[in-house]
């Protein structure tokens, strides 16, 4: 049997090609659309009941988008982890299997957040700015072992925050509205608290939860007043966990020393967006995830959830992967 696939995850497209050989050999055809970081709720209805199956990256599968998709989509092979772009619920009702990679960025993502500490505890960037301004200073900075961090939401990218940081020497701090294996909270030395206590006691906050009901806006101009004087913010779970303007008015009052943000509420951050302006903030375009190897192994995940959630044999897939090698 013929199916028609919409493929628009940033991370496939510029290596769409490679793969070709293999959907040919499954009886796929691939739509490719013209992405820019993610497609709408519009630009995907364009396209609605023209395909199976999708692999898509967070574009917006709304109830609006799955009613008008069914019942031809039988699948959405997300690449990545983070599924809170499609409304899992419709899908459910609708008979839509959404599928995902769980750990696929933990090692990345968790380098990512140490490499902020790293860099607002020792001041690096702004040193090397200095320099190159042609200004000798000795800009203040602090030994990570001098430092409290507090890692919100302790799944496996917060585990993995929290082992690198015991590394250091950090005192470390946890929350999560879920039970923690006492193994783990025993072994590397991490305090369960409450978010209060934590954003209070922190010198660093590093968001890792999902972003859910519970965690939309959970830093909000009101939790905003409970961080500690001189406290930086990392975020590098989902823009919507962070109220926006709350941060950046924190930032502005000097409530927050400053910020490091791989993901934003809108995205491409707006062009009009104060925390282009601000010097104490480090902005990336939501690539914490980069690191080939764990790219690749998504990619063929990623194609097995499709091929599998199609029910077509993943017997010979290894074999594939092997053939087609890697970029």
């Amino acid at each position: 049997m013929m199916y028609t696939v919409l493929l628009s995850a940033p991370y496939m497209l510029p290596v769409v090609e490679r793969f070709r050989p293999l959907f040919d050999h499954y009886g796929l055809t691939v739509i490719v659309p013209p992405v820019h970081e993610r497609l709408s709720e519009q630009e995907i209805l364009a396209y609605a009941g023209r395909f199976d199956a999708t692999i898509c990256g967070d574009d917006r599968y709304t109830e609006r988008v799955l009613q008008a998709c069914a019942p031809r989509l039988k699948v959405i092979s997300k690449w990545g982890t983070g599924i809170d772009s499609i409304d899992r619920a419709a899908a459910a009702r609708l008979g839509i299997q959404v599928r995902n990679t769980p750990n696929a960025f933990t090692l990345p993502v968790s380098d990512s957040v140490l490499g902020y500490i790293l860099a607002f505890a020792r001041q690096l960037p702004w040193m090397d700015r200095a320099m190159k301004d042609g200004r000798w200073e000795k800009l203040p900075g602090r030994s990570l072992s001098e430092c409290t961090l507090g890692v919100v939401g302790v799944g496996n990218v917060g585990k993995a925050v929290l082992r690198r940081a015991r590394a250091f020497g950090m005192r470390l701090l946890g929350n999560d509205i879920v039970p923690i294996a006492p193994d783990f909270v025993l072994e590397n030395g991490v305090e369960m608290t409450g978010l209060r206590d934590l954003l209070e006691r922190s010198d660093f906050i590093s968001l890792n939860c999902d972003l859910n009901p519970t965690s939309y806006h959970l830093i909000n101009a009101e939790t905003l007043g409970w961080v500690k004087p001189g406290a930086v913010l990392i975020n590098t779970a989902r823009g919507p966990v962070v109220d926006e303007p709350a941060l950046i008015a924190a930032l502005q009052e000097g409530r927050l020393a400053g910020a490091a943000l791989d993901v934003f509420e809108v995205e491409p951050l707006p062009l009009d967006s104060p925390l282009l302006k601000m010097d104490n903030v480090l902005l990336a375009a939501h690539n914490s995830n980069s690191s080939p190897a764990a790219w690749e192994r998504v990619h063929w995940n990623t194609i097995r959830n499709l091929l599998d959630g199609l029910g077509l044999d993943v017997s010979g897939l290894e074999e594939w992967r092997k053939r087609l090698g890697r970029d």
